[in-house]
């Protein structure tokens, strides 16, 4: 009897062996090492907007060591997130690529942006700007308008402000203020009037209730929240929540009523997309300190 019929059983045995431990092997290498498409964790926000619009982005693959965003325009960037806008209407195919291999494509629809004809008179010139603003807080003022020269008064100096046709004031005290825009279309100038409400630092206690400081910060949270809802200045409300209140911390955590968690610069992004949104109540937590919000619940409805 040779060798092999004296250990036929335990070489068979160890042949079953062998094919079962590479069986394992190549699936745990399929699963920690082998990657697909599918297995990019990348998102794209709106897929439907007008040109000049915002669009989000933003990737969270994990085993990615290097990406590329191509927006179908031309551009491509190789930021985690970022913002992009498309400057023509049209289809468009945005591909991030990881690592040179895999490839997650996510459509995008960019329409024309609907201007109204101009009538073949000049039209009559009107102040763009809010009617309600914080003290010390950046106010944008437009003039609409075929006038190209401008004189601004805000009412709180007396003397000419600003000379643009768009510009920027920030209001040292409150109080109910005429704005006057001169152009030279007309002897009579333009009036807005603006209330500028008294500012506060919220997070310091200064003879103050707990309750009502805090009920403070929630209102006034929901203001500038229901601003950029109403497709008012983005940057100027968003920047001013993020500096008074949130120590700069973009990825400071927003729960919106039973939604899964977000960050508050994806939240406030979408909300400006999200039409027609009323901001019911706003609850922020502070860290320790009472320094930071470091949580911001919200209700809101349509």
């Amino acid at each position: 009897m040779n060798y092999f019929q004296k250990n036929k059983k335990n070489i068979i045995i160890g042949v079953i062996a062998t094919l079962l431990i590479a069986a394992l092997v190549a699936l745990w290498l399929q699963k920690k090492v082998i990657h697909s498409a599918d297995d990019i964790v990348g998102v794209v926000y709106p897929s439907s907007l007008s040109v000049g619009d915002t669009l989000l982005f933003e990737d969270k693959t994990q085993f990615a060591k290097t990406k590329r965003w191509n927006f179908g325009d031309g551009k491509t960037s190789d930021q985690n997130r970022g913002i992009h806008f498309y400057d023509k209407p049209g289809y468009y195919s945005v591909s991030l690529i990881i690592d040179n291999k895999y490839t997650k494509t996510f459509p995008v629809m960019v329409s024309a942006r609907y201007v109204k004809p101009k009538d073949s008179a000049k039209m009559a010139t009107i102040i763009e700007a809010p009617a309600q603003a914080m003290q010390n807080e950046n106010v944008q003022f437009r003039a609409v308008s075929d006038a190209t020269q401008f004189a601004w008064k805000f009412g709180e100096t007396g003397n000419t402000d600003a000379k643009e046709k768009m510009t920027i004031y920030s209001y040292k005290k409150p109080g109910d203020y005429r704005v006057t825009l001169f152009t030279e279309e007309s002897q009579e100038p333009i009036y807005h009037m603006i209330k500028i409400l008294p500012a506060y630092n919220s997070l310091e206690q200064d003879e103050v209730p707990v309750e009502d400081s805090y009920k403070k910060i929630d209102d006034d949270f929901k203001y500038h929240l229901q601003q950029i809802a109403n497709g008012n200045s983005f940057n100027m409300h968003y920047n001013y929540l993020l500096r008074t209140y949130l120590c700069n911390n973009e990825n400071t955590v927003v729960k919106v009523s039973d939604s899964k968690a977000n960050n508050f610069y994806m939240y406030c992004a979408g909300l400006q997309f999200d039409k027609n949104v009323v901001i019911q109540s706003v609850k922020v937590n502070l860290d320790d300190k009472q320094n930071c919000v470091t949580k911001v619940d919200i209700n809101q409805s349509k």
